[in-house]
């Protein structure tokens, strides 16, 4: 879509149109650039962040705007951290705000795409990434996040506190739901780190691999390391055959040349043997003492000669250009296999990671459960006094604090929930 700013004001009779039109375009320019929530110009970016990216450029020379429709869209930070833009590529997100996302894509397409212009982005939250809520919750999980919530607005969006009459029944249901989940989560960690180890013995060429200290004495370990080992084994299977496979077409091709080579020496002595007859025929024609005809078929029979060592050595280039290929072809499918397993790999790691949380999460809700303060609550009718704390990530690390009510809670935030020991624990 372009906007002919020349036109918009053809209708004036004022000379001030260029600096209106430099007014116009600042004025797009900033509300491009100014996001739609608040939250967003001290939020820093994390996984699962989903974004809405609007790109427009002012073309000097032609006194328009370009609407990069096919650029312009929703997009999400994947679990490296890392932002996929058409024209731009991957660019790290994780820890940066919007509008620091939004300066590297336009400096990113100006450089990649040679513009004289900068084109201008927007970036603007389309959904912040959730949070999740554990402990004496109605319903504990993992719900959107919205702006400006509150550890007490959490826990309202969790159904509010769990009340004293449901503790009796609700604590061995959450007890039996916390064990299962708990199995579940427990057994992907576990083929997780297995398949992490078995990536890594992949991307060194080696044919086995050792079973991970951390996961060691697993009841397990002996089906999930099977199934791995069949995985790795088909990989470097595949690769062999593929490698011996074009091994061997560079050997018939090298022994193709070498034939080749042989029949341009024959060749060659049967044109100079061809060329000894013409030479010596050539002054008897000239005398008239052989005929014409004659003098032509021994040139021909020259030029025949000479035309068959040019077409083999053809097919000895040609022979060449296929063993540079099979050569080429065997660097990208060793290439392509370890790109393969390199995104395999960091895939598993935020699998791995995510799994780990969730076994933890699991983990907190079964000590929830069988807690002698949730426990007693539930033979009371008081109020029970609750306790909050939020398990938060930066820099790459996780750390727990203790919270209040009012405080703040921020995408990706867990929320834990407990009762206060009783007076007489």
């Amino acid at each position: 879509m372009k906007i002919d700013m020349f036109e918009v004001f053809c209708s004036g009779p004022h000379s001030g149109r260029p600096r209106r039109l430099r007014l116009v375009a600042s004025c797009l320019a900033l509300s491009l650039a100014l996001p739609r929530i608040a939250i967003a110009d001290e939020y820093h970016l994390g996984s699962q962040d989903k974004l809405t990216i609007r790109i427009a450029e002012w073309q000097t020379v032609e006194g328009t705007f370009r609407d990069w429709s096919a650029v312009n869209g929703v997009y999400t930070v994947g679990p490296a951290g890392m932002l996929s833009v058409p024209f731009v590529g991957e660019l790290p997100a994780s820890g940066k705000t919007t509008a620091e996302v939004a300066a590297a894509i336009g400096e990113a397409l100006q450089h990649k795409l040679a513009l004289s212009d900068r084109p201008e982005a927007s970036v603007e939250m389309a959904q912040f990434r959730p949070f999740y809520i554990s402990g004496e919750v109605q319903n504990p999980g993992q719900f959107p996040y919205v702006p400006d919530l509150t550890v007490l607005k959490a826990v309202s969006i969790a159904g509010g506190i769990r009340r004293s009459a449901d503790y009796g029944p609700q604590l061995g249901k959450d007890l039996v739901t916390a064990k299962g989940n708990f199995d579940i989560y427990d057994d992907q960690r576990v083929r997780l780190i297995v398949k992490r180890a078995r990536i890594d013995a992949d991307l060194a060429g080696k044919s086995s691999f050792e079973v991970p200290k951390e996961v060691e004495g697993d009841p397990r370990l002996q089906a999930i390391v099977a199934d791995e080992m069949t995985i790795l084994t088909a990989d470097q299977k595949a690769l062999k055959l593929k490698l011996e496979a074009l091994s061997d077409l560079k050997g018939v091709l090298q022994a193709e040349i070498e034939s080749l080579q042989k029949k341009i020496v024959n060749q060659q002595k049967q044109v100079d043997l061809a060329q000894q007859q013409l030479t010596s025929i050539g002054p008897l024609a000239q005398k008239g003492l052989v005929a014409n005809a004659r003098l032509l078929d021994s040139q021909q029979s020259v030029t025949d000669l000479q035309g068959k060592i040019l077409d083999y050595e053809t097919a000895i280039l040609t022979a060449k250009q296929a063993i540079s290929k099979a050569t080429q072809d065997a660097i990208d499918a060793q290439n392509t296999l370890s790109s393969s397993l390199a995104a395999d790999r960091q895939q598993t790691e935020a699998d791995l990671n995510e799994a780990a949380l969730r076994v933890n999460m699991q983990k907190g809700l079964m000590a929830q459960a069988t807690d002698p303060a949730t426990v007693a609550a539930s033979a009371t009718n008081e109020e029970p006094t609750l306790i909050y704390s939020l398990l938060r990530a930066a820099d790459g690390k996780t750390s727990e604090i203790a919270v209040k009510e009012d405080t703040p809670v921020l995408p990706g935030d867990v929320i834990k929930v407990k009762l206060a020991p009783m007076p007489s624990q």
